[in-house]
């Protein structure tokens, strides 16, 4: 009669693997997409936010700042140890 492995190590093993592949996938993004066609992103260009005052707590608060100095999009960001409001928009 076979030993059957504890559901213990099958877990660990699983997890393992897992975890393996996502290393793998982010250290060779490339390895990852093999046979994918690949799409140029359209790039990001990033500005302080002029009006946003007191740190940076609520992605939303942020947002609505940017849109007011003509940025679609606006997110939080760490500058140091204080988090800051930046506008996005396509470059």
């Amino acid at each position: 009669m076979a030993s059957m492995t504890s559901p213990r190590r099958m877990v660990a093993s699983a997890l393992f693997v897992v975890l393996l592949l996502l290393v793998a996938s982010s250290v060779c993004p490339c390895c990852a997409e093999m046979g994918t066609t690949r799409v140029a992103e359209a790039r990001h260009c990033v500005s302080q936010s002029h009006k946003f005052v007191g740190s940076c707590m609520r992605k939303s608060n942020c947002e609505n700042v940017c849109k007011t100095e003509g940025f679609p999009w606006g997110e939080c960001r760490f500058h140091g140890i204080v988090r800051k409001c930046y506008c996005k928009r396509l470059c």
